[in-house]
C-alpha cells in the first residue's frame, strides 16, 4: 500500500487540482503497485482536507452501476464517493460553469433514509430503510485526466476512486416518492440539452434495480466498520451515459410522473 505520506500528498494535488482547474496525470501510472484500498485512502484524505476547510458531508454517491461503464474501465463492481455540501445545487437555477474543469450530467435517483443502515442490507433491507426516492442530476468531473493528453490512454477506476468518484455536484427535484409507491426499475428519464433529446434511460440499467448499489454501498461500508446514516442522500447511480456541458447548455431531464428537473449552466 501507498504510505500515508504519498496518500495525502496525492490528496493536495486533488484540491489544488479542483480549485485551480487545472488536472493532473494519472495516480495509477505514477504509482502502478496502487491498489483499489490505496484509492479509498486518497479519496478520505481528500475528503477530509474539505471538512476541514468547512465543509459537511450530507451522503454519499456510487458510481460504474451500468455493465457498460464497468466493461469500459475493466472493472466488476460499482465505486463510491461522499457529498458535500457545497455540491448541492438548486432546481431550475444557474450551477456557475467556471467552478468546473469539464463538467458532464447524469440522470440518477436519490434514496433518502429514514434510518441508519448498519451492516450488510438487502435490496428489501435497504427499500425499508428508505424515506423516499427523488429524482437526480449528477454533474460529474475530471480533476484527474480523462485521456492521456500524449497516449490517448484511459484512466482506471483507481483514478476515478481516488478523484471522489468523479462527483462535483448533485441537483435534486421533481416528485418525491416513497419507494412502494412505484417499481424503481421502470422509473424512466429523457435528459434534453437545449431543447434537443441527447439520452434517455431506465433506472433498471443500475444492477438491474436501483437499491441494489445502495446495498452493495452498505456491505463495503461494513467492511471498515461504516454505515449509512438517516437522512443522507444517496446517490444510486446514472441510468443514462453522461452529456458534457459547455457554458450556456439548459439541461431539462423529464422523469415523466416524477416530474423533472432543469438547470443552466452560466
Amino acid at each position: 500500500m501507498l504510505d500515508r505520506n504519498t496518500v495525502e500528498t496525492l490528496a493536495r494535488e486533488l484540491d489544488d487540482a479542483e480549485k485551480s482547474r487545472t488536472q493532473v496525470p494519472f495516480f495509477s501510472s505514477r504509482y502502478p503497485q496502487m491498489t483499489m484500498d490505496d484509492a479509498y485512502a486518497i479519496q478520505d484524505a481528500w475528503m477530509d482536507l474539505k471538512l476541514g476547510q468547512g465543509r459537511a458531508p450530507i451522503g454519499r454517491k456510487i458510481g460504474l452501476t451500468s455493465r457498460a461503464m464497468q466493461l469500459a474501465v475493466n472493472i466488476d463492481e460499482p465505486d463510491s464517493g461522499l457529498l458535500l455540501d457545497d455540491m448541492l445545487f438548486q432546481d431550475g437555477g444557474n450551477i456557475p460553469f467556471d467552478r468546473f474543469i469539464e463538467p458532464r450530467v447524469e440522470v440518477e435517483l436519490a434514496f433518502i433514509l429514514s434510518r441508519d443502515i448498519n451492516g450488510p442490507a438487502s435490496l428489501f433491507e435497504v427499500l425499508d430503510a428508505t424515506d423516499y426516492m427523488v429524482p437526480a442530476i449528477e454533474i460529474i468531473d475530471a480533476r484527474i485526466h480523462r485521456q492521456d493528453p500524449e497516449t490517448g490512454a484511459s484512466r482506471t477506476v483507481l483514478d476515478t476512486i481516488s478523484d471522489n468518484a468523479a462527483n462535483a455536484g448533485i441537483v435534486l427535484g421533481g416528485r418525491p416518492v416513497r419507494p412502494d409507491a412505484v417499481d424503481p426499475r421502470w422509473v424512466g428519464a429523457i435528459m434534453y440539452r437545449n431543447g434537443v433529446i441527447e439520452r434517455t434511460g431506465l433506472a433498471a440499467a443500475v444492477l438491474n434495480h436501483p437499491a441494489n448499489g445502495i446495498a452493495w454501498l452498505a456491505q463495503r461500508l461494513a467492511q471498515y466498520d461504516e454505515g449509512l446514516r438517516a437522512g443522507e442522500i444517496i446517490l444510486a447511480g446514472s441510468f443514462t451515459s453522461p452529456e458534457f456541458a459547455r457554458r450556456g447548455d439548459s439541461f431539462h431531464v423529464d422523469f415523466g410522473p416524477l416530474g423533472s428537473i432543469s438547470v443552466h449552466f452560466s
